[in-house]
C-alpha cells in the first residue's frame, strides 16, 4: 500500500503543464515558457569563477550542519547592511534550496491539527508542505480590489487556540504584490509566530520591500539565491530562525540532509559579494519585461488593476475568456503553443486568473502573447 500522505498531496500544477510542453517539444512543436519562475539568465560570472575555484580547491566534502560559516557570517551582513537588522550567524541554516528549509520550519513547528494561516492565492506549494507535516493550512482570501494585500483584521479572525503561524509572502508569488510597511507591522503584532518568504527580495521595481525582521524577533526568515541571482540550479537557499529554534532544526538537518553543498555555498559568498552590477542589470531588464508584458496583456483584454511591482509574475484577470483557469492554460498550451501557469494553482481564490512569467527575454514574450492574442481572437 502506497502511504496515504503520498496519495493524497496535490500536483504542482505549473510543473504539469511544465511537463506537458517539454513533450510538445520532443514532438518538434516550438513552445514559449511563460509559465515557469525561473531566470532565464545565466549565473553572474563571480558565482561561476567561485563554483570552479572550489572545485579546483578540492573544497567537495560536507559543512558544518549549519553552513559554511562564511557565508553565514555574508547572509548577516547583508541583513544588517539591506534592512538594519543584527542576525547572528547562529541563527542561519544554509540549505539545498528554500524548500527543505520550508520543511525543516514546518517540522520545527507543526504539531498535528495545528494551523498555519496563509493567503489565498499563494504560493501552491505552501499548503502541500503543511499538510504533509500533519498541519492545517488556513485560507485567508486576497482580492485583486485590495491590491492582494493580506488584511490584518481577516488574519486576525482566522486566529485560534489551532494558530501555530501566520504565513507572508513579499514581493508575492503568482501576484507579484508587495506588502506594505503599515500591513507587515500590523501583522507582525499579531501573536503567532511569523514566517517570512523573502525569495524574492532584491526583485523589486517600484516601492522598497521590507524584512519582517524589523518588526518582530518571533519570526522566521526564508531566503536563497535562486531568484535574485539566477542560480536555480545550484540549489542554496536558508532560514533565519529566532534562537530557541535552532538547535532543533540543525538536528533534522543532519539526520534528513546533512548540509548544503559545498561548492554551491562558495558561490553563494561571492553572490552577496561580487554581483552587484549584474544584479542591477538583471533588475532593470525585469522592470523593461514588466512593463511590457502589462501594456501588452492588457491589449488582449486581460484585467489588470493592480499592477505588480516585485517578482517576475503578472497575475492576471482572465475571466472575460472563461471561469476554468486549468482548462484555459491547457487550451493555450495545446493551440497557441504558450506555457501559463492556471490561478487555481495557487489556491480556491486564484480561479479566474492565469500567472504569466516574465523571466523570459523579451522577444520570446513578445512572440508569446502575439501567438495567444491570435489563438483568442478565435477561441
Amino acid at each position: 500500500m502506497i502511504a496515504r500522505r503520498a496519495e493524497e498531496i496535490a500536483p504542482f500544477i505549473v510543473m504539469d503543464v511544465l511537463e506537458r510542453a517539454r513533450e510538445m517539444e520532443r514532438q518538434g512543436i516550438n513552445v514559449i515558457h511563460l509559465e515557469v519562475g525561473e531566470p532565464d539568465f545565466d549565473i553572474p560570472p563571480a558565482v561561476k569563477d567561485a563554483t570552479c575555484q572550489a572545485l579546483e580547491e578540492g573544497l567537495t566534502h560536507y559543512t558544518h550542519s549549519l553552513g559554511d560559516l562564511e557565508l553565514r557570517e555574508a547572509i548577516g551582513r547583508h541583513y544588517l547592511e539591506t534592512y538594519g537588522v543584527f542576525v547572528k550567524p547562529e541563527q542561519i541554516v544554509v540549505t539545498s534550496g528554500t524548500s527543505p528549509a520550508m520543511m525543516l520550519i514546518f517540522a520545527a513547528l507543526l504539531e498535528k491539527g495545528q494551523e498555519v494561516i496563509i493567503s489565498d492565492p499563494g504560493y501552491a506549494c505552501y499548503p502541500n508542505f503543511i499538510k504533509f507535516l500533519g498541519g492545517i493550512p488556513a485560507r485567508v482570501p486576497v482580492y485583486e480590489k485590495d491590491g492582494f494585500q493580506l488584511r490584518p483584521e481577516a488574519i486576525q479572525e482566522k486566529i485560534s487556540r489551532k494558530t501555530k503561524a501566520i504565513l507572508i509572502n513579499s514581493p508575492s508569488n503568482p501576484t507579484g504584490c508587495l506588502l506594505s510597511e503599515s500591513t507587515m507591522r500590523s501583522i507582525a503584532g499579531l501573536s503567532p509566530i511569523i514566517i517570512s518568504d523573502e525569495i524574492y527580495h532584491g526583485l523589486v521595481y517600484e516601492g522598497k520591500e521590507h524584512s519582517i525582521l524589523e518588526f518582530s524577533d518571533n519570526a522566521f526568515v526564508l531566503n536563497g539565491f535562486s531568484k535574485l541571482y539566477a542560480m536555480t540550479g545550484l540549489r542554496l537557499g536558508y532560514l533565519i530562525a529566532p534562537e530557541r529554534f535552532v538547535r532543533p532544526i540543525q538536528k533534522m538537518q543532519q539526520n534528513f540532509f546533512i548540509c548544503a553543498s559545498s561548492l554551491a555555498q562558495r558561490a553563494g559568498i561571492a553572490a552577496l559579494q561580487e554581483t552587484g552590477l549584474e544584479v542591477a542589470e538583471m533588475k532593470k531588464i525585469y522592470d523593461q519585461r514588466r512593463k511590457f508584458m502589462i501594456m501588452r496583456l492588457k491589449e488582449l483584454g486581460f484585467s489588470i488593476s493592480v499592477e505588480p511591482t516585485g517578482a517576475f509574475y503578472v497575475f492576471a484577470n482572465a475571466r472575460s475568456f472563461s471561469g476554468d483557469s486549468y482548462k484555459l492554460a491547457f487550451e493555450i498550451l495545446e493551440n497557441a503553443h504558450v506555457g501559463v501557469t492556471p490561478g487555481i494553482d495557487f489556491g480556491p481564490n486564484g480561479e479566474g486568473y492565469l500567472r504569466f512569467s516574465y523571466a523570459n527575454s523579451l522577444e520570446n514574450i513578445a512572440d508569446g502573447l502575439d501567438r495567444i492574442e491570435r489563438y483568442l481572437k478565435h477561441y
